[in-house]
């Protein structure tokens, strides 16, 4: 093996690593935004856009 090849993996796995690395945070980042998202939709009860409410029940 020469030392362009071993060189070449080498660059090769550290790539592999970053692109996962990243992946990684951004996916806590979403799962962050997520959580705070379903938090807040808890806590601020905003009314149905269609429903009324009362329930008709004609014929």
């Amino acid at each position: 093996m020469n030392v362009s090849s071993i060189m070449g993996k080498q660059v090769a796995e550290l790539q592999h690593t970053l692109s996962m690395n990243l992946l990684k945070s951004q996916m806590s980042t979403q799962a962050a935004n997520v959580t705070v998202m379903l938090r807040d939709m808890q806590t601020n009860h905003a009314p149905h856009p269609t429903k009324g409410q009362a329930v008709d029940l004609k014929g």
